[in-house]
């Protein structure tokens, strides 16, 4: 058997009973954006790492190198904002390729800082190391949240209204427009910003995460096709999503109109978006939803629901149950 057959969540679910037992107390390993570890009576550890490699997570001649800074300590931020927590510091790990220059990286560490200093989250360690080919940048980032109060992927329950809190789909095009060859100019340099440049969450799950009714949340990296599916399965429950409520931005629109994409295919499964996708008591999704936009100034975004039943999601367009096939970004297959 082939890694290819198994895929990443595949190999995850082999190992993952080895380690269980090893858990102690409170804390929760393997299965959420973040490991919790128990601090004191009124907080909790969370603890998050993430692994960029050229050529799988970016490409290196595309993105200006503090963009790779930014992004590389974004999307470990974002995991801190799917748990509704507060960052607290990280850890760059990075293997160099020796031929790469010196103001590349000088450049890189600017971005990386940039973003360090908008959520005040100071870079506290890390490695460094050659490469014989390729960069490889792992950052970790550890964070607290109130004492039991980490949302978890576990926590979906029947009726709870599926919502994210911004456009899909727009990471996916920018990385089209990369692939295709396609001109940065006007509509493309914005998805390609998309792309490049995604904004954790963090302000939005910190105030999410202090709502009543709001129960399971993580973030879209691989898509809500494949991370939906992750919440179905830790919670026990089913979803039912209409693809017309999908949001996406105009600017995708308007290109997958010129390029002929699919705009509901990339908003379903493109990932690398990194809003936040959650599940609200129906009763208290009015009230989240004004209280969200009046602070934000921004919609939520509701998509679907949670229901009873095997861990899939129902797919609908117009009402009526469709098929999709897409199932979002999985590593090695």
């Amino acid at each position: 058997m082939k890694l290819k057959e198994i895929g990443e969540f595949g190999f995850i679910e082999r190992f993952k009973p080895l380690f269980g037992g090893l858990v102690q107390g409170a804390q929760v390993g393997i299965g959420d954006d973040c490991a919790i570890i128990p601090a004191n009576d009124k907080e909790d550890w969370l603890v998050t790492t993430d692994l960029l490699m050229e050529d799988v997570h970016f490409l290196r001649n595309e993105i200006k190198p503090e963009e790779l800074g930014y992004k590389s300590l974004a999307v470990n931020l974002s995991d801190i904002a799917a748990m509704g927590g507060t960052p607290l510091g990280s850890f760059l790990s990075i293997a160099i390729p020796a031929d790469m220059e010196v103001a590349c990286l000088d450049a890189f560490m600017q971005g990386y800082h940039q973003l360090s200093a908008k959520y005040n989250t100071p870079l506290l360690g890390g490695d460094t190391t050659k490469s014989l080919k390729h960069l490889a940048i792992n950052v970790c980032v550890i964070g607290k949240c109130p004492k039991g109060k980490a949302r978890r992927r576990s926590m979906a329950k029947a009726g709870d209204v599926i919502a994210v809190t911004g456009n899909l789909g727009g990471s996916a095009g920018g990385l089209q427009v990369l692939l295709q060859k396609r001109s940065y100019a006007g509509l493309s340099a914005e998805l390609v910003q998309n792309h490049h440049l995604p904004e954790p969450r963090l302000n939005e799950g910190l105030f999410l995460a202090g709502c009543d009714g709001i129960h399971a949340m993580m973030d879209i990296s691989d898509g809500v096709a494949s991370d939906l599916v992750h919440i179905l399965k830790a919670s026990g429950k089913s979803a039912v999503v209409d693809t017309d409520k999908l949001p996406f931005s105009e600017t995708l629109r308007q290109m997958a109109d010129e390029f002929g994409w699919d705009a509901i295919e990339l908003a379903a499964s493109g990932g690398e978006d990194y809003e936040l996708l959650f599940t609200v008591a129906p009763e208290d999704w009015q009230l989240v939803q004004k209280e969200f936009t009046q602070k934000f100034g921004k919609p939520l975004y509701a998509i679907g629901k949670i229901t009873d039943g095997e861990a899939r999601i129902n797919w609908q367009r117009n009402g009526q149950t469709i098929s999709f096939r897409k199932s979002g970004f999985n590593h090695f297959q």
